[in-house]
């Protein structure tokens, strides 16, 4: 999983988790030729000022800032009239590109304040959106951090991405997911590899410890434990 710095491609690895537009077709061609599940990342949920398409997005579907991310904006998921095209036009992109799969980002909106009154329904339908167009086009597809919806979702999406859940202690939360025969993936930051990778083992997660610029850096938990043993 890697969105900034130089690329390193000489990972042993299944899957790869690359950013939508900075990743190259050429790129994307050399891991599927290595056999390795790419996964392209786009921001759902939010709008981020430096995209390609940015000048797409209305002001009527533009809320309030995201706090800690400068340059990106909640949207308002109700509007899948407006918003619907433009996510489309992503998943078109990542089959173009030759992408396995997507990861679309900030899916929970409706728990955070994003100027909009959004609901758990709100979050469900466009969510539920995203995954049926990501199917339609032959693509994969993850859900990211939406915990509370996992029981609804987890029919819909075929894997599970998480952020910080053995921080937060809500890693059983995931669990559906791993039940139902799909991958959970999980990263944490700053955090110590002898306390996280055994509980990440025992869960039969797959765990990557990350700087949170999403270098290159990275300890994989499934690796630190072998070498442990």
């Amino acid at each position: 999983m890697q969105y900034t710095g130089e690329l390193d491609l000489s990972v042993d690895v299944q899957v790869f988790n690359l950013d939508l537009w900075d990743t190259t077709p050429g790129i994307i061609q050399e891991l599927r030729e290595r056999d390795i599940f790419v996964m392209c990342y786009f921001n759902a949920g939010a709008y981020e000022e430096w995209r390609p398409d940015a000048s797409t997005f209305v002001p009527v579907v533009l809320g309030k800032d995201l706090a800690g991310w400068p340059g990106e904006r909640w949207l308002d998921i109700r509007r899948i009239d407006i918003l619907g095209p433009i996510m489309t036009s992503r998943l078109d992109l990542a089959v173009e590109k030759g992408c396995h799969g997507v990861d679309p980002d900030n899916v929970n909106g409706y728990t955070n304040d994003t100027g909009f009154a959004l609901t758990a329904e709100d979050q469900l339908a466009y969510n539920r959106f995203l995954a049926f167009a990501a199917h339609e086009r032959g693509l994969a597809i993850g859900l990211k951090n939406d915990i509370e919806q996992i029981p609804e979702l987890v029919d819909d999406f075929d894997w599970m991405i998480n952020e910080s859940c053995f921080r937060y202690q809500e890693c059983t939360a995931l669990l559906p997911f791993k039940e139902a025969g799909k991958p959970v993936f999980v990263i944490e930051y700053d955090q110590a590899p002898e306390y996280i990778c055994p509980q990440s083992q025992q869960m039969g997660f797959n765990t990557l410890i990350k700087h949170r610029e999403l270098d290159a850096y990275r300890i994989d938990c499934h690796q630190f434990v072998q070498t442990k043993t």
